[in-house]
């Protein structure tokens, strides 16, 4: 959807989230860095842990000190300035350190509260990292293995043909190769159709290659892992993720679907334009029925503790050769290089690994995955050679923050300016969930107040 602000009011803000403005910060405890991951396997290929290894590009480390993280947090301030959105919280990570976890802006125009370091938004899309990491982790634990194949675990899976439904594997349904089109099943999705029975309609849905063999992005499909977590551990995948993730690393305001959201001490509601203006809603369950591919709710505090143990700072949950499998690239992904400035400017390659993407950021290697369900966006990143790491979340369909993730990478590497918070294009990445491309007539929006553009 197109952003309605006028370039020259956006650029004029601008020039007050420029300020030196100081902001408070927080810090974690540094430990050793991981070893850097190596540069792309052969598509088809099964993850393997990987040895340490340099990754490309030619700028120096930035260290944390020269970093300007009250520029960053002032631009921030300045997104939130005047309705531009309604709010907003980020995060960056540095050498294991929290250099800057705050919240901007409201919860909700209807009742607005502060939006602060523990409100909880939801993630949509960012959830599949979590997903691939449980995997991991029981495949760390000797239960399951990447080549293990889903009917062994769920007998009753079928495709259009018996030999595409004995070839799909645990890698496939987390790098997006089960073969099925792109976006299977995620219109009925929409229409409300329960998870259980869209899972027994890919017995009669079209292919679009063998499994392992190309890629399409899923969401219904994607969510099998959690059939197999089910099978493998016995408890609910959300159980799962939430005592072998969340409760180790500390990630206190974590939770999973629309109940979890509702029950947090504080989370911002999604909102989108109508009336001239913001309107805020409720959450809509649907995506939430595909907990693994779009169902985590969490705090800014507590994804800056998930990049800084995806950054390697926490071997006792993540090991280093846990992490170097999951962001190493499997599959060629070049529609990522396309859409918004910033992407057809800086990155020359994208794949996708296990439940992360991997991009060629002007040469440097970023970790990154995007999410978007409708009144909520958001991104994370990571900067292997810089170990630094930063998310940035948001309760509103705006595109604008999402130039905001470009500019501090470009600082991080020591990059020109792309001007990228110039640019109020969507996005552009196939991470954006079907409920926030449109919003359809008769929406809830209308029994809602809207507030100022």
């Amino acid at each position: 959807m197109k952003e309605r602000n006028p370039r020259f009011s956006w650029r004029t803000g601008l020039v007050a989230a420029l300020l030196p403005l100081a902001m408070g910060s927080t810090a974690q405890d540094a430990v050793p860095l991981r070893g850097e991951i190596s540069r792309p396997q052969p598509a088809a290929s099964l993850p393997q842990p990987l040895p340490a290894a340099g990754v490309a590009g030619t700028a120096s480390a930035v260290p944390a000190s020269a970093l300007d993280v009250a520029r960053f947090e002032a631009i921030a301030s300045a997104l939130v300035a005047n309705g531009r959105i309604p709010g907003l919280a980020m995060a960056i990570v540095k050498n294991g350190k929290i250099l800057s976890a705050r919240g901007y802006g409201i919860t909700d125009v209807n009742q607005p509260q502060p939006v602060d370091a523990h409100t909880v938004f939801r993630l949509a899309s960012l959830s599949k990292s979590f997903a691939a990491t449980m995997t991991g982790i029981l495949v760390n634990d000797g239960v399951l293995r990447w080549d293990s194949h889903l009917t062994d675990y769920v007998p009753s899976f079928q495709l259009a043909t018996p030999d595409a439904t004995s070839q799909v594997t645990v890698a496939d349904i987390l790098s997006h190769r089960t073969g099925l089109t792109r976006n299977a099943f995620d219109r009925d999705l929409e229409g409300d159709v329960d998870y259980h029975s869209l899972t027994q309609r890919m017995a009669n849905a079209p292919m679009a290659c063998a499994p392992g063999q190309c890629y399409a992005y899923q969401n219904v499909a994607f969510s099998l892992i959690g059939d197999i977590v089910f099978a493998t551990t016995g408890k609910f995948y959300s159980e799962s993720v939430a005592s072998r993730i969340f409760k180790p690393l500390g990630m206190h305001d974590a939770s999973y679907g629309l109940e979890g959201i509702e029950a947090s001490a504080s989370w911002a509601k999604p909102h989108v334009r109508g009336r001239g203006g913001w309107v805020s809603l409720m959450p809509k369950p649907n995506y939430y029925r595909v907990a693994p591919a779009a169902g985590v709710n969490a705090s800014i505090s507590d994804m800056a503790q998930w990049l800084i143990a995806h950054s390697g700072h926490r071997p006792d949950v993540l090991p280093a050769p846990l992490l170097a499998t999951l962001h190493a690239p499997l599959i060629d992904t070049p529609s990522e290089i396309r859409g918004s400035s910033w992407r057809r400017g800086r990155l020359t390659s994208a794949s996708y690994a296990l439940g992360w993407r991997d991009y060629n950021y002007a040469g440097h290697n970023v970790i990154f995955h995007g999410g978007a369900v409708q009144g909520y966006r958001g991104m994370m990143a990571l900067l292997p050679e810089q170990d630094m790491g930063v998310v940035i979340l948001w309760n509103s369909e705006s595109p604008l923050p999402s130039g905001l993730m470009p500019t501090i990478l470009d600082a991080a590497l020591g990059l020109p300016d792309g001007k990228w918070l110039d640019d109020d294009t969507v996005d552009g990445s196939e991470d954006l969930l079907y409920a926030d491309r449109a919003t359809p007539a008769g929406t809830n929006a209308s029994r809602a107040k809207a507030s100022p553009p």
